[in-house]
């Protein structure tokens, strides 16, 4: 059996925990202010703001013993190493946006129906900070993503974070400036949309990943007719393409050779190519001999009629 790859799969930088941790002190720090002027203050609505931003420090917790976990190196019990644990973390994640979405969705729709009192001046001014603090988070994991499903669903929930930001000063200046407190659950209705739409497209990516689908941007027919015009390969069958996470693809092939073809060469051209012309550096390729009937009978030591 031949194969053309190596054998690093890829495993996720320190610039991604780097995000993940600044990210999580940034989201811990302004939690606390939250508590602390919330209790200062009397103010619920500071202090359910803070319970949101726990939410997040745990999936951004979360996020980071995931990539440090993947960054490990592989072993026997496990030769692909741990790179799946970024699809663990990511569908965990991604469950606790959808669930979050849902929350505020129906937040929203009680609001609608009685709005409550609201402090305008101390919702605008917390929700100015939030946002400053959750645009800086998002930044460092925008920054330190890449093709991480773990990192961009951590930053999906940074973002849900600012949005809901962007949502409390909208609900702040209608209090202030028109005094329509509506204005805040028609805004977190909105964002509750974006949230869930979100968490729903990474839902899709894991799953593809989950149930091996070939992945996003690779063409099963264009890779197959290149495996094809190698010199040296007569066909092609069991082609298999999939993913360990959605930025290391792997593929397996059988090739038949031509007659004269040299197995050692053609896996070598065939990776090569593979690597050059579709990205998929993670290839293994079983070369095997054309049976023709003759050949098989006297293989079998069948008797040759003759007329």
């Amino acid at each position: 059996m031949g194969a053309g790859h190596e054998h690093g799969h890829g495993r996720p930088g320190d610039g991604a925990r780097r995000a993940l941790a600044g990210a999580l002190a940034l989201t811990l720090g302004f939690m606390g202010v939250e508590v602390a002027v919330g209790l200062w203050s009397g103010s619920l609505a500071l202090l359910a703001d803070a319970g949101h931003m726990a939410n997040d420090a745990v999936a951004l917790t979360l996020s980071l013993v995931v990539t440090w976990l993947a960054a490990r190196e592989r072993t026997t019990g496990h030769t692909y190493g741990f790179r799946r644990a970024e699809v663990i973390g990511a569908t965990v994640n991604a469950v606790a946006l959808v669930v979050a979405g849902l929350w505020i969705g129906v937040e929203a729709v009680e609001r609608l129906v009685a709005p409550p009192a609201i402090h305008g001046e101390g919702m605008l001014l917390t929700a100015i900070g939030g946002l400053v603090v959750n645009g800086l988070a998002a930044l460092l994991l925008w920054r330190a993503g890449g093709q991480s499903m773990n990192v961009r669903a951590a930053l999906l929930h940074v973002l849900g974070d600012a949005l809901g930001s962007v949502a409390a000063i909208v609900g702040g200046v209608c209090v202030l400036a028109f005094d329509l407190p509506i204005g805040d659950p028609i805004a977190s209705l909105v964002i509750a949309v974006l949230i869930v739409a979100g968490a729903v497209g990474l839902l899709r990516r894991v799953v593809r990943v989950l149930m091996q689908g070939v992945p996003d941007g690779i063409e099963v027919g264009a890779i197959e007719a290149t495996i094809q015009e190698t010199p040296g390969v007569a066909s092609v069958h069991d082609l298999h393409v999939w993913a360990l996470v959605p930025d290391v693809p792997i593929l397996s092939a059988h090739v038949v050779l031509e007659a004269d073809a040299e197995a050692t060469e053609v896996v070598r051209s065939v990776g090569e190519r593979l690597a050059e012309a579709h990205g998929v550096t993670h290839s293994t390729i079983q070369p095997e001999r054309e049976i023709r009937h003759g050949d098989l009978d006297d293989a079998l030591g069948v008797p040759t009629s003759k007329t």
